[in-house]
């Protein structure tokens, strides 16, 4: 049991310090973004986000509600 769980911290460790490497030897050097709208091959797939393909649907339609407008204009009344 002890053998397994010092195990199990050991190779949590050594990932953790291969994460670590870029940003601590790269001068600047920042853990990269893993959203799918920051990735360029994404992008040149025409790949997006969810979000992003939900409201960009929405704008298309000839039927889409101005959810925007609907909202602002109750809180007016």
């Amino acid at each position: 049991m002890i053998e397994t769980l010092l195990i199990s911290t050991l190779i949590i460790a050594i990932g953790m310090a291969f994460f670590l490497v870029r940003v601590l030897l790269v001068k600047g050097g920042t853990f990269k973004s893993q959203h799918i709208h920051d990735s360029e091959a994404m992008k040149d797939r025409g790949i997006h986000c969810v979000m992003d393909q939900d409201r960009e649907m929405r704008r298309k339609s000839e039927f889409a509600v101005e959810e925007k407008l609907a909202r602002t204009s109750g809180l007016q009344e």
